[in-house]
């Protein structure tokens, strides 16, 4: 593709909305242009990036022994009801009415429509297993959509369904794809970790996020230093370390005026915050729930959410109306004398002794409260968030932490959407079974992102061979000279000759605008024609090594080109 032809409308400035760096690149670099807020357009290098990502997977999927077929965006209201989810799904479902009444919604995700898909056509056992992806555009309302393509409202995404017959087959699909997406991010050249996720809405039984490490990824992960584990923060488990057992002080009630923050009670009452009982007054799907946890640490609404088994959205902060109605004040909520509400405790404070707890009354709190004598409630195993010098249950290895970007998922499913869906199937005695499922994805558009803040630098991208636009440019630094031309085309000719994808910047700029361009762009292979065009020497670099820059004869350019393509595209 010649430079003069290419609709690349490269930018000197980062954008103003642009809040991390590889989001101002792809935008300078032409990769991409914001339609709307979370809608992005992808102009031909960044669609190039796109295409050759769904390559990588589509290879992946068909090797896995995945079938690839292509379902609407569109999916009726029907089906998301049957399994509960058209209220549950929350805000972020794009709805809209057909001109007969008739609704449906934008597929934010794809478990209802895939088992429908099948759930009148794989009746046998002999059918099983099956497993079924597509590539397709995804969309969800972001509330804040963010970060360029990490967090938008439309994007491209690769979801898998499989089907089996059992546990047993459902787990030995999960790790064929477990497998699958090892490969897929290992030809991404991503530098990624594998953690326990947490299910959240999906719902299911097990759960891995891959997730691409990044300082501005949105995701956190805890792991152990020597790689035996990693998970989420949502999903990490705590161990709550717990002193020596006191013994027990009688009860007494005193004033804390203003006092409604942990920190404020804490230094009033010059007592440490992991003995002053936090209470969380929601509203859990309609129901009043107050949740206690130490002082000290902050409650995992993931956990939460699982341990009440409800989906993602189903969970809001008490108004002081609702507060006052279960007979407490706001700021000043207890375990002790509340009515009507539904009382939770972290098991870590049934562990401890003489606590801090809420009066529930304006300005009061009581000292010297424990678990059984003063309150008491339902038992949650673990509902806090881990934090630094948290250790590993079960060693004593201290949890590390980093951010990233989750580029993929995979879920067990269970039977959850086939039981709602009616999706069975007749077992080898003719009886009728339930079908369980597992569900896959790859953030296609996710993935470009992702690679973009691994490989960025302060002139550009540096793309890996797998997904650049190009293998190579050729750079004409006067396109006007005779010389320089025909050198650039004869190259430019050989290295299509060979199957490469190759650019050539045959535009008049200055010099200066198209090394700042191919700096941009981040095409591995740069091979620049200049004023020794004559004596048939080019220059030759790479743009990962910016530094390392040499004259030699336009055939060895040729060859070193050829042999770094190849050795790179085959990794």
């Amino acid at each position: 593709m010649r430079l003069t032809q290419l609709y690349m409308p490269t930018l000197k400035d980062d954008p103003q909305d642009a809040e991390i760096q590889s989001h101002a690149l792809l935008v300078r670099g032409a990769f991409i242009r914001k339609s709307a807020s979370g809608i992005y357009s992808y102009l031909p290098l960044g669609y190039r990036i796109v295409r050759k990502i769904e390559n990588i997977v589509r290879q992946e999927m068909d090797r896995a022994g995945s079938q690839e077929i292509l379902m609407s965006a569109i999916q009726p209201r029907e089906i998301w009801e049957a399994t509960g989810r058209w209220e549950r799904f929350g805000p972020e479902m794009f709805k809209l009415k057909d001109r007969n009444d008739r609704e449906f919604c934008l597929g934010p995700t794809a478990e209802e429509y895939f088992t429908t898909l099948i759930k009148d056509e794989v009746k046998s056992y002999k059918q099983l297993p099956l497993n079924l992806y597509q590539i397709q555009t995804k969309y969800r309302d972001e509330k804040r959509p963010r970060f360029g393509i990490n967090r938008t409202r439309e994007f491209s995404m690769k979801d898998a369904y499989s089907f089996d017959r059992d546990p047993e087959g459902l787990e030995k699909s999960y790790m064929i794809m477990y497998r699958a997406y090892e490969k897929i991010f290992d030809r991404l050249e991503l530098d990624y970790k594998i953690v326990e996720g947490d299910n959240g809405s999906m719902g299911g039984h097990k759960s891995h996020e891959f997730i691409a490490l990044s300082e501005v990824g949105e995701g956190e992960i805890a792991y152990s230093e020597n790689g035996k584990y990693a998970a989420t923060v949502e999903k990490a488990p705590v161990d709550y370390p717990v002193g020596e057992k006191e013994e027990e002080k009688e009860l007494e009630e005193v004033k804390t005026p203003n006092c409604k923050t942990i920190e404020e009670v804490s230094t009033y009452l010059e007592e440490d915050k992991a003995k002053c009982l936090k209470a969380i007054d929601l509203m859990a799907n309609g129901e009043k729930v107050v949740v206690f946890i130490p002082g000290d640490r902050e409650l995992n609404m993931a956990k939460l959410e699982s341990y009440l088994m409800l989906p993602d959205h189903q969970i809001e902060m008490m108004s002081d109306e609702e507060i006052i109605s279960i007979g407490s004040a706001p700021g000043f909520t207890g375990p002790k004398g509340l009515e009507d509400v539904r009382i939770i405790l972290d098991k870590s404070v049934t562990k401890l002794q003489n606590l801090v707890i809420g009066a529930n009354k304006e300005s009061s709190h009581y000292i010297n409260a424990n678990y059984k004598r003063d309150f008491d409630g339902e038992i949650a195993e673990d509902l806090l968030l881990v934090k630094e010098e948290d250790t590993i249950p079960g060693t004593n290895d201290l949890y590390h932490f980093a951010r990233g970007i989750e580029v993929g998922n995979i879920f067990q499913l269970g039977t959850k959407y086939a039981e709602g869906l009616h999706a069975n199937y007749l077992d080898e005695n003719g009886k009728e079974q339930v079908i369980w499922m597992g569900s896959y994805g790859v953030g296609v558009t996710r993935c470009v992102s992702a690679i973009a803040e691994q490989y960025l630098d302060e002139k550009g991208i540096a793309w890996p061979m797998v997904v650049a636009p190009y293998h190579a440019i050729v750079t004409v630094l006067k396109a006007n000279d005779k010389s320089q031309a025909e050198l650039g085309e004869k190259i430019y000719q050989d290295l299509i000759d060979q199957g490469f994808e190759v650019l050539i910047d045959d535009r008049k700029d200055r010099p200066g605008v198209k090394f700042n361009d191919r700096d941009l762009i981040g095409i591995p292979v740069r091979i620049t024609v200049g004023r020794r065009a004559e004596e048939d020497i080019v220059e030759y670099s790479l743009r990962s090594d910016l530094d390392n820059k040499e004259e030699i004869s336009s055939q060895e350019a040729l060859d070193k080109a050829s042999q770094y393509i190849k050795e790179h595209l085959n990794k």
